[in-house]
Parts: structure tokens; C-alpha cells; sequence
């Protein structure tokens, strides 16, 4: 039983990145050397989707209240844009 427990949560700490410990070496760290680029790759493309999230929830606020508000008051603000 001990050795099934041991298995399981040597597998849980690899999967999520943890060390792993090693009954006859000690710790054992999970290393990638290209992981610095990975991250700079990964923060500019999140700060590119954070930019169109954005944009696409200011559109989606737009067509919510042309969809809610009345039909003389859209029909008067777009006369008022010509």
C-alpha cells in the first residue's frame, strides 16, 4: 500500500512540476532550458489576447444597448452622428 501511495504521489508532483524525490539521489528538479523564451512568448501573446478581450468587450457593451435601448433614442443618436 505504502509503495502504491508513493507512486501516485510521485506522479502528481511530476505532472505539476514539482521536484521529485528520489529514493537514492535525493531531489530530482524538472528543467527545461528553453523555458525563459517560452515564457516571454507566452507573456507578449496573453498581453495581445488581454488588448482583444478588451476591445471585444467595448463592442459587445455597444450592441447591448442598441439592442436594449429604445428605437427613437438609436434612430436620434445615429441622426446625430450625420
Amino acid at each position: 500500500m505504502s509503495t502504491l501511495g508513493w507512486m501516485f504521489t510521485t506522479w502528481v508532483r511530476a505532472r505539476h512540476g514539482y521536484p521529485v524525490e528520489n529514493e537514492w539521489t535525493g531531489t530530482v528538479h524538472r528543467t527545461d532550458p528553453d523555458a525563459g523564451r517560452k515564457i516571454d512568448l507566452l507573456s507578449s501573446e496573453n498581453e495581445k489576447l488581454t488588448g482583444r478581450i478588451s476591445r471585444l468587450e467595448e463592442r459587445i457593451a455597444v450592441l447591448e444597448r442598441i439592442a436594449t435601448d429604445p428605437a427613437a433614442r438609436t434612430a436620434r443618436d445615429i441622426d446625430a452622428l450625420r
